[in-house]
């Protein structure tokens, strides 16, 4: 007859090896699961963030090149105006005059325009940024919150 080996509490060692090391397994491969779960949805919601960015930042675009675009026909019509009245001038001191007067409103015109697209641009950024922003806090909080 075969010696059975047993342990105080009446369980072959082996067999008791052999449940813990399929206990330990399947515990091993639940939480890389949970992991790989975990990691799968935090890529994701940092690809719909980027979009979301990249979104934001092609609106902000478009609306600085609208502004751009309409500056620059007020520009064309307004410099038109101008040259016209220059050459409907009696004297070269009303010639002096209007073209002055036109430099000086140009001039005007491009500083407004120029403040105009500087903050649309912060604006564009800023909005761009906040998306990825949040991912990257996310990111922290969750390396803060980890167990080592």
């Amino acid at each position: 007859m075969a010696e059975s080996r047993t342990t105080k509490n009446g369980v072959d060692p082996i067999e008791s090896a052999l449940e813990n090391g399929s206990e330990a397994v399947r515990d091993g491969l639940e939480k890389a699961a949970q992991a790989y779960e975990q990691a799968f949805a935090f890529s994701k919601e940092n690809a719909e963030a980027v979009l979301k960015s990249a979104n934001l930042a092609g609106k902000g675009i478009e609306a600085i090149n609208s502004e751009a675009f309409a500056y620059s026909r007020q520009s064309v019509q307004e410099s038109v105006a101008a040259t016209k009245a220059m050459l409907g001038s009696k004297s070269v001191q009303e010639l002096f005059e209007l073209q002055s007067d036109y430099v000086k409103s140009a001039f005007q015109a491009y500083l407004g325009e120029m403040n105009k697209v500087r903050e649309l641009a912060l604006t564009t950024a800023k909005d761009a940024a906040e998306p990825l922003q949040a991912r990257f806090t996310a990111f922290t909080d969750l390396v803060q919150t980890r167990p080592v």
